[in-house]
């Protein structure tokens, strides 16, 4: 899970471009669109419903932010 590690920082730092907060439902959409490998799909797809800065969701995601 390290590498999903690396993807899914690059994928919050393009997707926080520009956004204070972003919904777990809009990190889904976003994460599918940029074609995320499917193990950091599922790790997004758990984040639990609400709102997220982006040091919220690194740490969500198990990240270090």
């Amino acid at each position: 899970m390290t590498d999903d590690r690396g993807v899914l920082d690059e994928f919050l730092d393009a997707a926080y471009t520009g956004h204070e907060r972003l919904s777990s439902a809009d990190l889904q959409r976003s994460a599918i669109a940029a074609d995320l490998p499917a193990t950091a799909l599922t790790r997004i797809d758990a984040l639990p419903e609400g709102e997220y800065a982006q040091d919220e969701a690194s740490e969500a995601l198990g990240g270090t932010a």
